[in-house]
């Protein structure tokens, strides 16, 4: 299972750490890193058991899960840039009339309108949730979608595709195997999004590429790698320095 299948099926607590418990090991629900049981981790001077080390991973690599979670796009958390600044400073602490000050907004009436808005949002979230959790136990036949990527630059009709749907077109377009010939790029959004995917599944998370190397893994695939390079890049599968340096897959 990808990272964003486990982020998107983890329990709230498991998101609210970061991380989730398995059986050999911890895995990072915001990126994926797999912290090993059973090891002493040395690192700047201190000895981490594995829990410890998945932790001090999360501030490491993410600052906290907090600031990872509130970096998300718009169409992840449902918030405007400016109530993303905003719940970021309340989670650092700050007075309303500090952010008041930082902000430069007239009125510290205005910030506590923010707090009652975002407990609002709160309130809507968890009754979402819970009618969501009781629609999951009744509709039984209910078909999982395809998981939606932490960094996709859209989010919209185009990810209406469930894992059987997917798995049939997969089948279609690769008939061979993903990493094999693909038989055509698809025009549908829907379709580009599993195809895509697909593609992005087949590059390692822990490894920077090189333009040459990436172009390696999509070559056999489809004759206009550029395209698919481009696409990967364009959908928020794939990063890459600005001068094109260095590629890698988004967390």
């Amino acid at each position: 299972m990808d990272v964003n299948e486990l982020f998107w099926q983890a329990p709230i607590d498991d998101l609210k750490k970061g991380y989730i418990d398995q059986s050999t090991h911890f895995t990072c629900l915001l990126c994926g890193e797999k912290v090993e049981k059973g090891i002493i981790y040395p690192q700047e001077g201190l000895l981490y058991e594995a829990e410890k080390m998945m932790q001090h991973h999360i501030i490491l690599s993410h600052q906290s899960v907090f600031h990872y979670l509130n970096g998300l796009n718009k169409k992840m958390t449902g918030l405007t840039e400016h109530q993303s600044h905003i719940l970021r400073l309340f989670y650092e602490g700050k007075s309303d009339q500090e952010i008041k000050e930082e902000l430069e907004i007239g009125s510290a009436t205005t910030i506590r309108h923010h707090r009652f808005a975002l407990k609002e949002k709160e309130r809507q979230a968890k009754t979402l949730m819970v009618m969501m959790e009781l629609l999951k136990e009744q509709d039984q036949k209910e078909e999982p979608f395809v998981p939606i990527h932490k960094t996709a630059t859209m989010v919209d009709d185009r990810y209406n595709v469930t894992l059987t749907e997917e798995q049939q077109l997969l089948a279609k377009l690769f008939p061979n195997g993903v990493g094999k010939e693909l038989v055509r790029f698809p025009k549908r959004e829907k379709q580009k999004i599993v195809v895509l995917r697909a593609i992005a599944n087949l590059f390692d998370k822990e490894k920077h590429y090189t333009e040459k190397e990436l172009n390696e893994v999509i070559k056999p695939m489809y004759e206009d790698y550029v395209h698919i390079r481009r696409y990967l890049i364009e959908y928020g599968f794939l990063d890459r320095k600005a001068d094109g340096s260095a590629y890698w897959v988004k967390n």
